[in-house]
C-alpha cells in the first residue's frame, strides 16, 4: 500500500494492469492471505482458550470493545495521515459523487438488505432481523482501507465517509424504525421490532471511528508539511507509517474473531444461512454501483470509492446495537458476527476485481494529481 498512488497512477492498459501487482510489497500482495491467517487465528483462539472470548468482551467503554477500537485507530490513522485535505473542496463539489453517495448509502443499501434478508430468512426472525441491522450501519471505517488498496480516490473516500457518519447518527434510528417496525407491519410482515440505540452511542461510535484518527491524520499531515514540505512529507514519512494501516486491520480481524470464535464455529449451518443473503448483497452493491460511477462518466479512482463505500457496512455498530438490544447470544448478535465474517474476505477480492477492472477506464478516466 505504501507504494501505491491512487490519485497519481494512470490507468494502465493492457498487460499493464499486472504491473500494479508488481509494485506492491509483500505485505500488501498477499494481504488476503494474511487476512485468512487472522480469521483463522482469531477462530482458533477463541475456540481453544477458555475465556477468552470473555476478557476480551469485558474490555469495553459504552458497548465499545476498546480492543477493536485501538485495531481500527491504528488501520485508519496512516491512510487519513495520507489524504491532501486541501483538495477536499474538489470532491464537495462533485454533485454526480455526493448525491449518488447518499442515494446508494440512505436509500438504496437498506432496501436491497431488508428485501434480501426477508427472501432469504423468512423462516428465521432473528437472524434476519440482525441482518437488517447490519444494512443500516453504513461503513465509515474499514472502507478506507480497500478504497486505499483499490487506488480509490482518498479524499473522496474521507468525504463520503464523513457524510455518512453525519446520516448515521441522524437516520440510524428513524431507519431502524421504518424497517424493523413500520414496513414488516404496513407489508403484514408479523409483528415489528423496536431498536435500543441511542443517538449518543451512535455519536460516540462516529466520534471514536471516525473523529479521532480523522483529526489525528489531518494534525499529522498539516504539521508535517509545515515542518518538511509537501515532498518531503509524502516521500519519508507516509512510507514509515504506511504499513501500520494493514497492521491494525489484522489486529482488529484476529480480536474480532476471537470474540466471536466459539459462536462462529459451534453453529456452522447458521452461518452458512446467513452468508448466502450477505454475499448476494456485497455483489449487488459493489458491482450494480460501480457500473452506475462508470455510467455517470466518473473516473476510475472515484467510481471505485463510490463503489466500496456503498458495500462496506460498520460491523462494529450492528454487534453493538444487536448485543445491546437482543442480547450476546442472540440470533440477531450472530448475524452482526458473520457480517465481517464475510466482508472482509469478499471485499479483499472484490479490491483485486476492482484493479483488474481499472485497465477497462480510459485514460483520461483516471483523476490525476498535479
Amino acid at each position: 500500500m505504501t507504494s501505491t498512488e491512487p490519485t497519481t497512477a494512470p490507468a494502465p492498459a493492457g498487460g499493464e494492469g499486472d504491473s500494479i501487482v508488481r509494485k506492491l510489497s509483500t505485505l500488501d500482495r498477499y494481504l488476503a492471505v494474511w487476512i485468512l491467517l487472522a480469521m483463522a487465528v482469531g477462530l482458533g483462539l477463541g475456540r481453544l482458550i477458555p475465556g477468552m472470548n470473555d476478557a476480551l468482551a469485558s474490555i469495553e467503554i459504552s458497548g465499545i470493545s476498546l480492543p477493536i477500537a485501538l485495531g481500527l485507530l491504528v488501520m485508519m490513522y496512516p491512510v487519513l495521515a495520507k489524504v491532501r485535505y486541501d483538495r477536499l473542496d474538489r470532491v464537495t463539489g462533485d454533485r454526480k459523487l455526493m448525491v449518488s453517495s447518499l442515494v446508494i448509502n440512505w436509500i438504496v443499501g437498506p432496501a436491497v438488505m431488508f428485501a434480501l434478508a426477508w427472501l432469504f430468512l423468512p423462516d428465521l426472525p432473528e437472524y434476519r432481523t440482525g441482518l437488517i441491522i447490519v444494512g443500516l450501519a453504513r461503513c465509515i471505517a474499514m472502507v478506507i482501507i480497500w478504497n486505499d488498496l483499490a487506488c480509490g480516490d482518498r479524499e473522496a473516500a474521507a468525504v463520503l465517509v464523513a457524510l455518512n457518519s453525519v446520516f448515521q447518527v441522524l437516520a440510524f434510528g428513524l431507519l431502524g424504525w421504518f424497517y424493523l417496525d413500520l414496513l414488516p407491519r404496513w407489508m403484514n410482515l408479523g409483528d415489528g421490532q423496536g431498536l435500543d440505540v441511542s443517538v449518543w452511542h451512535i455519536a460516540l461510535n462516529v466520534v471514536i471511528f471516525l473523529g479521532i484518527p480523522l483529526l489525528a491524520g489531518f494534525l499529522t499531515r498539516r504539521v508535517g508539511e509545515r515542518r518538511m514540505g509537501r515532498a518531503g512529507y509524502e516521500a519519508t514519512f507516509l512510507p514509515r507509517i504506511g504499513p501500520w494501516a494493514l497492521y491494525g486491520l489484522l489486529f482488529t480481524i484476529v480480536i474480532l474473531f476471537a470474540l466471536q470464535g466459539r459462536t462462529i464455529t459451534s453453529q456452522p449451518l447458521d452461518v452458512a444461512r446467513i452468508a448466502l443473503p450477505l454475499l448476494v448483497y456485497f455483489a449487488v452493491m459493489f458491482f450494480g454501483t460501480f457500473l452506475l460511477g462508470k455510467g455517470l462518466g466518473l473516473a476510475y479512482d472515484r467510481t471505485t470509492t463510490l463503489a466500496f463505500t456503498a458495500a462496506g457496512n460498520n460491523f462494529e455498530l450492528a454487534i453493538a446495537v444487536a448485543i445491546a438490544t437482543f442480547g450476546v447470544t442472540s440470533g440477531q448478535a450472530l448475524s452482526g458476527v458473520v457480517g465481517p465474517l464475510i466482508e472482509v474476505p469478499v471485499l479483499i477480492g472484490l479490491v483485486h476485481v476492482a484493479l483488474a477492472w481499472r485497465r477497462r477506464f480510459a485514460p483520461d478516466a483516471v483523476t490525476t494529481a498535479p
